[in-house]
């Protein structure tokens, strides 16, 4: 049966509030401020936010600025709706150290920004160490475990196992794979990129020769048939390589004409009358034009350090060979995983083979547990006969069928011992499923070269956050379970 409510509009004021002042100590936000070493992060990263000068505004503190692109990352929010978010939740203040709560903003949306360059990868990636080792700290005294990976031991493996120094033990296993974090730009051609540098290069023109309005002829830069001639062929469902060509020439010769003219009157009107973002095009612009011409002349497609956009010419292709998309663009990402936890071994915007990076990541494994994983569990890329040998000496099973044909009577073995290795990888594969499904991996919106790096550094934080909270959750109920059963 549906009451119909009183059409009279309920004031703030009458608002009832249930916590009564006080916060509900089994909110998420609460937990999750009690997981984070918000001490260690001051005490080592107080430094980069000192106040500017002595009497001026006090800076932002550590926590402040960690919490805030916490709360950005694991909303999915913009900078300024993240503050907003801040404003109107008492959970939120108390998550970035607030002592009470506050009706204005604690500070404006542009110091996001701010935050992203000062806190960039390298700190963010220490704590997330240090959160991964407290996570795995608090599981052992939970577990009553003292091994650094998942403590299972495959005995059916070592007879396979050369003899290796028996001091150094071998525990747990290592999950290694890499992923490419897609920026937010569009899908990158060259008629199109030839365009947009037309157009900003129609704008430099217009700046340069403003000094001289009404004194002299303003030079001709065709912009509107230029454009005419790119939206026929834009417009276009299908055109032919042979018409794409040809208006890829066309839009090349315009802006080689264009460049002409802005080193013609650069003699009379200094660059400095530019804008920072414009002449930062114009130089952008300038490389484009040699990569285009030769990839032109040459009648190919592949050029060293290509660039696929002007505003953010740090981006590169990454060939991935996906099933969605067999190109993407944006930075690889090398991540190792123990026990559900990810790090970032690497991050750049050029390609690379995370294949050589096995023995750096097996060996940062020993530095942090005192021991081998008796287990990489890693793709056929990683299997180079560099690796196989030095894990081979140091008694690591790697992944993957062996050198050579194998037995009858082992085939059986290794089929199941691949069909094993298979399903627990696709923990890391799930890892990267969660962050570009939830969390904005597959679209990395900060526009900057390292605050790019940063956001992914953030969102590779935030999702061992959620998995600690998942097992602290699962912890309590089991323990709930054992009380009333």
């Amino acid at each position: 049966m549906y009451r119909k409510r009183e059409s009279q509009l309920l004031l703030p004021h009458e608002f009832f509030l249930p916590f009564a002042g006080k916060l509900n100590e089994e909110n998420r936000w609460v937990k999750l401020a009690q997981l984070i070493p918000w001490d260690l992060v001051e005490e080592h990263y107080a430094q980069l936010f000192k106040p500017i000068s002595k009497g001026g505004q006090a800076a932002v503190s550590v926590r402040v600025a960690l919490g805030s692109l916490i709360i950005q990352e694991r909303l999915g929010t913009s900078d300024r709706e993240t503050v907003e978010h801040i404003t109107e939740n008492p959970y939120l203040q108390y998550f970035i150290g607030l002592p009470g709560f506050q009706q204005s903003p604690p500070f404006d949306a542009s110091l996001m920004t701010h935050f992203r360059k000062r806190l960039g990868a390298d700190v963010l990636n220490q704590v997330n160490e240090w959160i991964i080792m407290a996570a795995k700290a608090d599981e052992e005294a939970d577990d009553d475990s003292h091994s650094p990976g998942n403590g299972s031991q495959d005995n059916h493996t070592r007879s396979e196992q050369p003899e290796v120094d028996p001091d150094v033990p071998r525990q747990g296993k290592l999950l290694l794979d890499a992923t490419c974090a897609p920026v937010d730009i569009a899908y990158p051609t060259d008629l199109s990129l030839l365009n947009e540098a037309r157009e900003k290069l129609e704008q430099i023109i217009d700046v340069l020769h403003a000094p001289h309005s009404g004194k002299e002829r303003k030079p001709r830069t065709y912009r509107q048939k230029a454009r005419r001639a790119y939206l026929v062929i834009a417009k276009q469902r299908r055109a032919s390589k042979q018409k794409i060509r040809r208006a890829i020439g066309q839009q090349l010769r315009y802006v080689m004409r264009d460049l002409k003219t802005i080193d013609h009157l650069a003699t009379r009107t200094p660059l400095t009358e530019l804008s920072r973002q414009q002449y930062k095009n114009l130089l952008v612009v300038r490389e484009l034009v040699r990569q285009q011409k030769m990839m032109y002349d040459t009648r190919s497609h592949r050029v060293e350090d290509r660039i696929v956009s002007i505003s953010q010419p740090h981006v590169r292709p990454i060939v991935r060979g996906k099933a969605k998309a067999n190109v993407e663009f944006g930075a690889k990402v090398a991540v190792s995983m123990v026990d559900g936890y990810a790090r970032i071994d690497h991050a750049q915007w050029d390609t690379f083979n995370e294949g050589q990076l096995l023995q750096e990541s097996v060996e940062a494994y020993r530095e942090r547990y005192g021991c081998y994983p008796e287990a990489v569990l890693a793709d056929k890329l990683y299997r180079t006969r560099a690796n196989l040998q030095y894990c081979r000496e140091r008694g690591i099973r790697l992944s993957g069928p062996r050198l050579g044909r194998p037995s009858k009577a082992e085939h059986a073995m290794h089929k199941q011992m691949e069909r094993q290795d298979s399903a627990e990888r696709n923990a890391i594969e799930g890892k990267f499923g969660e962050g570009k499904r939830r969390y904005g991996l597959d679209r990395i919106r900060a526009r900057l070269e390292n605050t790019s790096l940063t956001v992914i550094s953030l969102q590779i934080l935030v999702m061992n956050l959620e998995r600690w909270l998942r097992v602290l959750f699962a912890f309590c109920l089991q323990l709930l379970k054992s009380l009333f059963s």
